[in-house]
Order: structure tokens, then C-alpha cells, then sequence
């Protein structure tokens, strides 16, 4: 397995901010449940198929994202480990490729921030490896790709 640095730092990290209109608890739910997952994870276009799910601290996802790219079908590989779970509160996960030496591998972290109207902030993390990967990331959309996903999940909320 990959070692990685899990040491803060401004240039390694993508911070995304989204408020939602439901509990925190129902929130949070649709990150544990490896049905919803399937149907609302993920940039707009492609589609999950799971090949293995234990959502729990220690556990794993292995799915690949599918769909066309560039006018060409793709299949990409994802694999989460999953570090931490509080319950309706924070996911730590190591999220990369499955290949275990992955290098690319980034750090992951969700919170889920209640407020007294019953909204839902969630505030998504991803720690990269090096600033010059953060750099690549940003430059083939993972900005655009991961409010793409928030978005999903309002959509599956809100059905």
C-alpha cells in the first residue's frame, strides 16, 4: 500500500461547500447505503457500477465510473478505504485507483455540519499527494466533477 502525507497543506487541497435542505442525519445516510451511491455518485453522464461495498471504518468501495469521455466509452476505477466514520458527523476515506502502490491516492474528508434551520452543510476535502498533482486534477475538472456529484445527491434527496 501507497504511504501518504497526511500533513494539512493549502497547495495539496480542494475544498467544496454545499447546503442542503435536509437533516444531517438523511444527509449523511446516502453516503452509508451502497444502493443510493450507485444512483447518485459521481459527475453528470457517468454511471457507478459497484464491485464491492463495505461502507464502514475499515471497510472499502471498489466501483468504476462508466460512461463516454471525450466521445469515446470509458470505464474508470475507484477504490475508498475507508479511515474514520462518525456517524452524522465525518467520513475519512483514502480514495484513489485499486491499485495499491497508486500514487495519485488523495485523502478524502466529508463533515456534515447540522444548523437550526435543519439544513445540512457539507463540506467535502480532498488532500492531494503534492501540489503539482492537485494542479492536474483541478486542470481535468475534478472541481466541476465533484459539484457535479453534490448536485446528484440533491437530486437523490429530493426525489
Amino acid at each position: 500500500m501507497a504511504t501518504f502525507d497526511d500533513s494539512w497543506s493549502l497547495d495539496r487541497e480542494i475544498v467544496l461547500t454545499k447546503v442542503y435542505n435536509h437533516p444531517r442525519e438523511k444527509v449523511f445516510a446516502a453516503w452509508m447505503d451502497p444502493a443510493a451511491l450507485a444512483v447518485w455518485y459521481g459527475p453528470a453522464g457517468l454511471s457507478i457500477e459497484t464491485h464491492e461495498a463495505d461502507i464502514r471504518q475499515g471497510g472499502r468501495w471498489h466501483f468504476d465510473m462508466v460512461g463516454a469521455f471525450e466521445g469515446k466509452p470509458q470505464r474508470f476505477a475507484n477504490l475508498m478505504e475507508f479511515i474514520e466514520i462518525v456517524p452524522n458527523e465525518r467520513i475519512v476515506a483514502n480514495y484513489g485507483t485499486p491499485d495499491p502502490q497508486d500514487p495519485d491516492r488523495f485523502r478524502m474528508t466529508i463533515t456534515f455540519d447540522s444548523q437550526a434551520d435543519g439544513k445540512t452543510v457539507l463540506t467535502l476535502r480532498q488532500l492531494h499527494p503534492s501540489r503539482a498533482r492537485r494542479q492536474v486534477v483541478i486542470g481535468f475538472g475534478a472541481v466541476e466533477y465533484g459539484l457535479q456529484t453534490l448536485e446528484g445527491l440533491v437530486r437523490w434527496l429530493e426525489r
